[in-house]
């Protein structure tokens, strides 16, 4: 009888495979791809940092300097699409190659900007390089990680997103403060410079590292190798019917949708990470301190490491769950109503408390919504609405900056422009609550 028989010792039942090979394959690619991340954002908002000692350089307003951080939305949003198609055409070790070739070479090269007016070009072109970037990671991700254990090992890679942060803000402050004059150059050029290098470095290592599908996967063993593809290939099967065209998720409803809710969450994010650094400078006249640019770093450091704990412990117990909507409506909602009080506190430590309380909501939520669109994604439609869904969202990096900015120089302090993040990011919230029950239909059906 079936009940009788026992399998071989050598053959080991599923739930081993699984552990092995998903250790395997997440040793292999979760801490490169995290790195690459690093870097991604290091060189997209140390002009954060910059803009501390550049700005008289070049001089540049705060609406000045909050177009040049959002311009290099411009052309990130315009090439998003096409360059996640052009991964799921090429390839993921090559097309990733060629966008960190790029971007690095770009961000190295804005240590060369003459005026305020080739400041503006770079961005736009930085922008234009690195298109593709994050929503290509997050559909490569869904190539090689099962739906079941997807937010968890997602949450670790975007680790690197606050660790950026965390470590990049005191390492830029203590660049521009300390590299100032080095090789003849203001501390802001060093900064770019060496902090743009690396990428290139890493991007011709990641022509030889990275592998395109899990039948391609040479360090697995054979029986890993089919394990694994025959795994991805049968939860792709099980995405809902029509789906798998770009066409047909262009369309949908559902992921214009998601853009307005991860435009809502990159406001909060873009806000806090473009005028962070001014922001805690503006303590000098709230609360009559003094930071070098040094000590500015080290103090934006701490929201930013609140929120990496979060993001890892969060991301993991929604996995334990199975649950994702709250887990995106719930930190949303607790960043939204904390960052507009945060500049009405009477010392600097209680505004940097709230500040932080605002990162574990944004950064929270991250990894978790990205589980959302591919949940009824896959295929060509998984590349054309994930990147729809990043570039509706990216817009925010355009809108954030630029009107935090405006409203520094209208008013004269930070506070207006906090009240607008936290309106954003509770009127995207709301749009989650809104969109709940066709996210649980879209799941629901993929699961019969």
């Amino acid at each position: 009888m079936i009940s009788n028989v026992r399998k071989s010792p050598s053959v080991p039942d599923d739930t081993t495979m699984q552990d092995r090979v998903m250790r395997k394959v997440a040793l292999r690619l979760i801490p490169f791809l995290a790195l690459a991340y690093f870097l991604n954002y290091l060189d997209r908002t140390n002009i954060g940092f910059a803009k501390l000692t550049m700005s008289e350089d070049l001089g540049l307003t705060d609406t000045m300097y909050g177009l040049a951080s959002g311009l290099f939305f411009i052309g990130y949003v315009f090439f998003e699409v096409p360059s996640n198609l052009a991964l799921n055409r090429f390839g993921a070790r090559r097309w990733i190659a060629r966008i960190m070739v790029s971007w690095g070479l770009v961000a190295a090269l804005m240590a060369f900007v003459p005026s305020a007016t080739w400041l503006y070009i770079a961005r736009i072109a930085l922008g234009i390089a690195e298109a593709g970037f994050f929503p290509g990671v997050i559909l490569y991700l869904t190539w090689w990680f099962p739906r079941a254990m997807r937010v968890r090992l997602t949450g670790i890679f975007m680790l690197a997103l606050p660790i950026s942060q965390a470590l990049g803000a005191p390492l830029s402050g203590a660049i521009v403060q300390y590299a100032d004059g080095f090789l003849g150059l203001a501390g802001w050029q060093v900064l770019f410079l060496v902090q743009g290098i690396p990428t290139v470095l890493l991007g011709i290592v990641a022509w030889f590292y990275l592998t395109d599908r899990p039948r391609q996967a040479q360090w697995l063993t054979t029986p890993e190798r089919e394990w694994l593809d025959t795994t991805m290939t049968a939860e792709q099967a099980g995405t809902p019917e029509g789906h798998g065209s770009a066409r047909q998720s262009l369309r949908d409803p559902k992921v214009w949708a998601l853009g307005v809710i991860y435009f809502g969450l990159g406001y909060g994010l873009f806000a806090l990470s473009f005028f962070l650094p001014t922001i805690v400078a503006g303590f000098a006249e709230t609360f009559d301190t003094s930071f070098s640019v040094f000590e500015t770093g080290l103090i934006v450091a701490v929201p930013f490491t609140a929120g990496a704990i979060a993001m890892f412990f969060w991301s993991r117990h929604s996995d334990r769950k199975n649950e994702r909507v709250w887990h995106v409506f719930f930190p949303m909602l607790l960043a939204a109503v904390s960052i507009p009080v945060a500049l009405y506190m009477h010392s600097p430590m209680a505004a940097m408390v709230v500040i932080s309380i605002t990162a574990i909501g944004i950064f929270a939520a991250f990894p978790v919504f990205w589980y959302l669109p591919s949940s009824f994604l896959t295929g060509a439609g998984a590349a054309a609405g994930i990147a729809l869904v990043n570039t509706v969202g990216a817009t925010a990096g355009l809108a954030a900056p630029y009107m935090t900015g405006w409203l520094l120089d209208l008013t004269g302090n930070s506070r207006a422009g906090l009240w607008v993040v936290g309106a954003v990011m509770l009127a995207a919230a709301l749009v989650l609550l809104a969109l709940k029950n066709q996210l649980r239909a879209a799941e629901y059906s993929r699961n019969q």
